[in-house]
């Protein structure tokens, strides 16, 4: 028989008993539907968790300390069992910093930490203690460093009003969704473009003939600056930059302007104390790099430089393992539907060899092979997979998107952001019917290779 005749045949059979055949594909989409809707369930969770951390850019970041920081955070139980332990905070054996004299955060390391490969960018954590006014409102605040290469990145992604700074040096804030509003009762948008007085402490001209080892004369040369700063922007969280340093309060500046008055706060205290300013040195670096698969290997080559690092993508690895466990479970209990449609699947089969035992005796009996006998049986059963697996896939993505427009209500009613629970990608899609195809051929097995065992002659006395 020619593979046209024989398609023909199959289907030719099938529609013959509708209803039994529709019944079976009925169950088959059904089974895959449950297929379907508990992996998009769990593909669909691991999107908004794992993706959103993504999408923060801590998992292609790298935070450098100083090599003795190794030991102080060993000390605070950081490096027992704390959320940074393991290998993550521990220098390379035979690295300078074993002796707790490694290479300084400087302007250096931030030049030969830049040249790494896959290293886009790497700023120092600037954080500096502010007085902000705003109307009749005076609050300490400490402020954040915010590099240009951050724009469209993490936090900076969508700002609900304003935009990002335009420039390194600009007179510029941007201030978080909820430090907005403590600074307004009126909405948080109307603040972007008006001003914010921003006051800090530095060192004031030595006055002349002033004796330099007169400590109390050097400490009333501490003066006062304060610049207005044009809040650009409105953030809706606070990004989360380096280690240590502790809540924002929600006030961003350019980086370049943070490292300005670091350097006034900093150096002018240095000058005020020890009556000349140190090499300025920085608590901890970030380093970006281009894509989060490589931030174990930058790390461990800024290790062999002799500086602690560490990164949260174990964090990112052990969530992904997590996921792929959830997704075999929902797998499994979802195949139990459509394990059980593949036994609906079995009984039509077997029904249609006894209906159609003559039938087949005749096909033999005119030069029909055991094959040809087995291969149209097997096209039926494939034929039910196919349709059920299209059918359980809309069904299952309807079922979804019910599913996940109540939870969103739901969730907003609670004051919470909607999400998309339940995601269906390409491979979902085709997995889902290759799955329901090859269940269907397993199942249909058993009755074709019955079907051509029958004896022609038997099968032509069967009434």
């Amino acid at each position: 028989m020619i593979a046209a005749d024989t398609i023909q045949l199959a289907l030719r059979n099938l529609r013959q008993s509708k209803l039994r055949t529709g019944l079976t594909t009925l169950g088959v989409s059904i089974g895959v539907a449950s297929l379907a809707g508990m992996v998009s369930l769990g593909v669909g969770l691991q999107d908004q968790l794992v993706g959103r951390f993504m999408q923060t850019g801590l998992f292609d970041s790298i935070t450098v300390l100083p090599a003795s920081a190794a030991r102080a955070l060993g000390a605070r139980g950081l490096g027992r069992g704390g959320p940074f332990a393991g290998r993550g905070l521990r220098p390379r054996q035979g690295s300078t910093s074993q002796a707790g004299a490694g290479p300084a955060l400087d302007d250096q390391a931030l030049h030969d930490l830049a040249a790494l490969d896959q290293v886009i960018a790497v700023y120092p954590n600037i954080r500096v203690p502010l007085q902000l006014t705003f109307r009749d409102q005076s609050q300490p605040v400490i402020a954040i460093g915010v590099p240009l290469s951050s724009r469209g990145d993490g936090a900076f992604q969508n700002l609900p009003f304003g935009a990002f700074f335009t420039g390194d040096a600009d007179e510029a804030c941007l201030l978080s969704l909820e430090f907005a509003k403590g600074l307004t009762d009126g909405d948080p948008k109307d603040l972007v473009g008006q001003q914010v007085a921003l006051t800090y402490a530095t060192a004031a001209p030595a006055t002349p003939g002033a004796d330099p080892s007169d400590l109390a004369a050097r400490v009333r040369q501490i003066a006062q600056k304060t610049a207005n700063y044009t809040i650009a922007g409105i953030v809706e969280r606070e990004p989360g930059f380096g280690l240590g340093g502790g809540p924002t309060g929600g006030l961003m500046l350019p980086l370049g302007k943070a490292r300005q008055i670091d350097a006034d706060v900093v150096t002018g205290a240095q000058s005020l104390l020890r009556g000349s300013a140190a090499t300025k040195t920085y608590s901890s670096l970030t380093v970006r790099v281009r894509q989060a698969r490589s931030t174990q290997d930058v790390e461990d080559r800024i290790k062999t430089m002799g500086f602690t690092a560490f990164s949260v993508n174990d964090a990112l690895q052990g969530a992904k393992r997590a996921f792929i466990l959830l997704d075999i479970v929902l797998s499994l209990i979802g195949s139990i539907a459509l394990a059980v449609s593949s036994l609906g699947i079995v009984n039509t089969m077997v029904m249609s060899i006894l209906e159609r035992t003559r039938e087949i005796g005749i096909m033999k009996a005119i030069g029909a092979s055991d094959g040809d006998v087995r291969t149209i049986f097997l096209i039926e059963a494939s034929a039910i997979g196919l349709i059920g697996g299209f059918a359980g896939v809309a069904l299952g993505w309807l079922v979804g998107r019910a599913i996940n427009l109540g939870a969103n209500l739901y969730i907003q009613s609670q004051g919470g952001t909607p999400a998309t629970l339940f995601s269906l990608p390409f491979w979902l899609i085709g997995g889902a019917i290759g799955f329901s195809i090859v269940v269907s051929l397993l199942a249909g097995s058993y009755p074709a290779a019955r079907a051509a065992r029958l004896d022609p002659i038997q099968a032509l006395r069967h009434d």
